[in-house]
This record gives C-alpha cells, structure tokens and sequence, in this order.
C-alpha cells in the first residue's frame, strides 16, 4: 500500500467517524428542590435524626443588648444577609430509643407561612410515620414549635403520642386569666398555643411536668427559662454520651455565641433567657457536650467551643452513622 493510498484511507475513516457521531442533547432542565431534610446521629444506643421544618427570616432588629452596626459587623463575618431578613432554621429532633420513638417540638405547620411547615413529610422521608412517635416534647409554646401537633382540622398530627410541656409553660400560655391579661398583640399566639394541644387534651394524651424530671429512661427535662416562663431543654443520654436539645437558647448563632449578652425581643425574660444562655454555653465547653439547637442551621447538632470570653459554634460534620464516638 502506498503512502498517498494509506493516507486517502485515514481519510475515509475520518469522514466515515464523523458521520456517526452523535449530537449531544441539550442538558435535563435545571432542579430546583433540595434534599430531604433529616440528618442521622448514634448517641450511645439511641439514634437522633434531626428534621427540618423550613426557615424564618429574622429582622436583625429584634436582637437587643447590641448595636445594630455590631449586629451587621457580626453578621457579615459569617456571610449572612439581613434582607429581607436573616435566614434562621427551624428544627426538631427525633430520638429512638429503641423502646420509645420521641419527638423534640413539633413544628409549625401553617402557623408562620410557606416556609415552615416540613415536619411530616421530613419523618417520613426519615422512615418514620406520625402514628410511631409515642411522646411529643415540647420545648416551649411558641407556634414554630407546637402549631404542628394539631391537623389542618384540628386533629391531633401524632395521634398516639402524649404531649409533654413544663408545668410552669402550661400555665402561663393555657391559664384563662393570665389570657385576659396579655397584650391584645400576644392573643394569637395563646390561641395558637391552645388549639395545638387542645386535641391531645381531649383524649387525656396532654401531660405537665417539673423541671428537672425524669420523662422515661435517658431522657430528663433541663430548666432553661428566659426565652418564655417554662422554656425547657431536655438531656438526652445514653451509654454515657449526652445531648442537650436546647429549643430557642439561640437564635442567631452569628451574633450570639459570639456575644451572649444579646436578648431577642421576643423573650419573656430577657435577663433570665441571657443568664440561661450564658450558663449553658459555659457548661456544653466545658464538658464538650453534644448540643442540638431549634434555631441552629440545619441539622442544628454540634458543640460549643470557648473562644476567649465568648464562645464558638462548631457544627457536627456529615458521616455514616457511627456508634464508636
């Protein structure tokens, strides 16, 4: 063969590969929705998943005890962005102990808008039902945390739980006279909290307790008021690994572990919600206890690092589930 034929012959192939080639589709549209929102932690022989409702965006100016230059300094070093206002998470925690499925906070549903409201369907996507979970442990009052037990039509979301709630948080949010006397603004709020234990309450379901009682084995409510009257933590352990579930101890993790001092507007208590906050920090950094947070960004579980006379929030990484650490 000579060169001009073999070259002639690389030639014909060229032009016979290039017919074949196959034109490349336009990529899959764009998809927009995220993961679903459950996060996995062993704690001894219990397993914690974290579930994520949605998000509040939080006016910056309802944080009080900094100034707003302060807040924005503080904010911006953590890239966060106040319009149209700081996305803050909403969390609630589901613990198998493997007798007893409890859940940490129930949500908002439709109580805060579109945003929130992701409760159900993150348990499910966990490999959970409603009709599973045994106790409901709320953490305080507020909407984003119990306007998620009832239904839409006023049925109870987990319809054979018991729902758990201090004593002192019963009484101020469902006692009728302290009722009549809050602030024309506050009444939705004691009504939101009314309707969403209401269901739970007719069938005996609904029960108080004490600060500092034990609810069933490895799990004992932790006072933490300030943030409302009976705002309560709850210590999870198991094979001498603790968690604390703090509910609303934080709700900015940008400026408040970093500055302790600053209150949100909402507290009932704001000295008291301060000196709980401080006490805690102090005690997680010291004992490197493992906390999960309402407010933290998702999944909300991590420590509290010293960081000179302030602290630090150091958010657990994503794993496989591990039952050695």
């Amino acid at each position: 063969m000579t060169g001009k034929t073999l070259r002639s012959l690389m030639l014909a192939l060229a032009l016979a590969g290039a017919a074949v080639t196959p034109v490349h589709a336009a990529p899959p549209a764009q998809l927009k929705t995220q993961a679903p929102g459950y996060f996995r932690m062993a704690l001894g022989d219990f397993v914690v998943t974290a579930l994520y409702d949605g998000y509040i965006d939080i006016d910056p100016k309802l944080l009080k005890g900094a100034s707003a230059q302060d807040i924005q300094t503080l904010l911006a070093r953590m890239f966060l962005q106040s319009t149209p206002g700081v996305q803050t998470a909403v969390n609630a925690f589901l613990v198998h102990t493997g007798d007893k499925l409890v859940l940490v906070d129930g949500g908002a549903n439709k109580c805060f808008g579109p945003t929130l409201g992701n409760i159900g369907a993150n348990l499910k996507a966990a490999g959970y039902t409603p009709e599973q979970v045994d106790l409901v442990l709320l953490t305080h009052l507020h909407p984003d945390h119990a306007c998620g037990l009832a239904t839409d039509d006023g049925k109870p979301a987990f319809p054979n739980a018991d729902v758990y709630v201090s004593r002192t948080e019963s009484g101020y949010w469902l006692d009728d006279e302290t009722v009549a006397k809050a602030p024309k603004e506050m009444q939705p709020f004691f009504k939101m909290a009314k309707d969403s234990i209401l269901p739970y309450a007719r069938q005996g379901r609904f029960k108080v307790f004490d600060a500092g009682d034990k609810l069933l084995p490895g799990v004992t409510s932790a006072a933490a008021a300030g943030h409302t009257p009976g705002h309560t933590g709850y210590l999870i352990t198991s094979k001498n690994q603790s968690l604390l579930l703090w509910g609303d101890l934080v709700h900015s993790h940008s400026v408040q572990f970093a500055r302790p001092e600053v209150a949100l507007e909402f507290d009932v208590n704001s000295e008291q919600a301060i000196a709980a906050r401080k006490a805690i920090f102090a005690s997680a950094a010291k004992d490197k206890l493992w906390v999960g947070g309402a407010h933290l960004p998702f999944p909300g579980i991590g420590h509290v690092r010293a960081d000179g006379n302030a602290y630090a929030w150091v958010p657990i990484e994503y794993g496989p589930i591990r039952s050695d650490r």
